[in-house]
């Protein structure tokens, strides 16, 4: 085992020199990262990377410096408590600075999300307003696109809405193509509304739009709510989940190091212990998923 992991060293301290200091390695690192994410990742990294990079949310190398420290340094000392062996704290460090990668695009794509309930938000009561003044949904889309209150996906998507609408003479596709791409439910509701008015004709359309104003309200209401428990969650979580990593401490306490270093002799114990470690690690990614999940879709 010593070998491998003068072998490891090597190689790192190879590619470390080959591409001239930390800020090239890491610069690397992200590159290889990359080309596997593109190979197999079912979600654009490129247009949440390129948003993230616009909005000033992106992870920089000193992030990344510390989340290898934190994340590294728990595992190896997790991976000390339970095993008191150097090699597997190396190989476990090992493997919790590989999900950083993952633990970053989870926040980027939960950042991402939220900007675009942001956009969402502002899209639909904007539209509604402008319908009040136009009685148009087209030329309510016209108002919202040349208002500058929109950014890109959105207002890009409201462009081609009003296009196709133009191409058809009607506005039924082109409802169904942003229902598609943001299928939220104020913009489905919305949208419904819109339909009925401009194909039922409705006599009192400025009653029916303030509810749904009113709706969209709660609706945005209670999802900034739930961000706010997903926070509080998000914290809870984690305590929890590192006193699940410590109870072995206790094992150790009742039973005497003496009589715990006899159990490791023992080779089911190890998959025991391991068994415990991946089950464990297994709930921590879940409930960070979870937190990251997308904001106000359905």
């Amino acid at each position: 085992m010593e070998y491998i992991l003068v072998v490891l060293i090597a190689i790192f301290i190879i590619i470390y020199r080959q591409n001239d200091g930390t800020e090239s390695f890491y610069n690397f690192f992200k590159k290889q990262f990359n080309v596997v994410y593109q190979k197999y990742a079912p979600y654009s990294f490129q247009t949440i990377s390129a948003k993230m990079k616009e909005l000033k949310q992106e992870y920089t190398i000193k992030d990344y410096t510390i989340q290898i420290i934190v994340l590294g340094g728990l595992a190896g000392g997790i991976a000390y408590l339970y095993f008191y062996s150097l090699i597997l704290v190396i190989v476990y460090a090992g493997i919790a600075i590989a999900f950083i990668p993952y633990l970053a695009y989870l926040r980027s794509k939960r950042i991402y999300s939220e900007y675009l309930f942001e956009q969402i938000q502002i899209y639909t009561t904007n539209v509604i307003m402008e319908f009040n003044t136009t009685q148009s949904f087209v030329k309510s889309l016209e108002g919202v696109r040349d208002s500058g209150i929109l950014e890109d996906p959105v207002l890009e998507d409201v462009k081609t809405m009003i296009n196709m609408s133009y191409q058809n003479g009607t506005i039924d596709e082109s409802i169904e193509y942003f229902n598609q791409r943001y299928p939220y439910y104020m913009v489905k509701n919305m949208h419904q509304l819109f339909l009925q008015i401009t194909k039922e004709g409705a006599k009192d359309s400025g009653e029916a739009l303030e509810n749904m104003s009113m709706d969209i309200d709660a609706l945005v209401e209670g999802v900034y709510r739930d961000q706010m428990d997903r926070k509080q969650f998000h914290t809870k979580f984690l305590t929890f989940a590192l006193v699940l990593f410590l109870l072995v401490l206790v094992m150790q306490l009742l039973l005497g190091k003496n009589s715990y270093l006899e159990l490791l002799d023992l080779w089911y114990v190890h998959i025991i212990l391991h068994g415990i470690i991946i089950i464990n690690c297994y709930f921590l990614l879940t409930g960070e998923k979870y937190y990251n999940d997308d904001v106000g879709v359905e």
